[in-house]
């Protein structure tokens, strides 16, 4: 797993900007924060609004989000952001209004 102080793809500094981009740049972390933004999903949904990717790269990647604490599992099952998730989720608002500016202009 990702963590800051240890060494990850591309950087052997362990800092914590670096353990982050890591962690975001696997397949799929990023748009499972995505989804789970507006509230919990149970696997199969969040599977299905994830273009219906495999459930092993689904199980890998809720795995790998959760020991990050960005997400936790639920009572029933499910997967939801954790706060620290959701701030981060706040930070990428701005980036999501960008992009829908550069879309109109393309």
């Amino acid at each position: 797993m990702s963590k800051p102080s240890r060494a990850v793809r591309g950087s052997r500094t362990g800092r914590p900007i670096m353990a982050l981009l890591d962690l975001l740049g696997r397949r799929w972390a990023l748009r499972i924060l995505w989804e789970l933004r507006e509230g919990p999903l149970p696997f199969t949904e969040l599977q299905h609004r994830c273009d219906q990717m495999s459930p092993s790269t689904l199980s890998q990647r809720l795995t790998d989000l959760t020991e990050a604490n960005l997400l936790e599992p639920t009572a029933d099952g499910a997967h939801r952001a954790t706060r620290q998730a959701n701030q981060l989720g706040e930070l990428l608002m701005p980036l999501d209004a960008w992009s829908k500016k550069w879309a109109k202009s393309l």
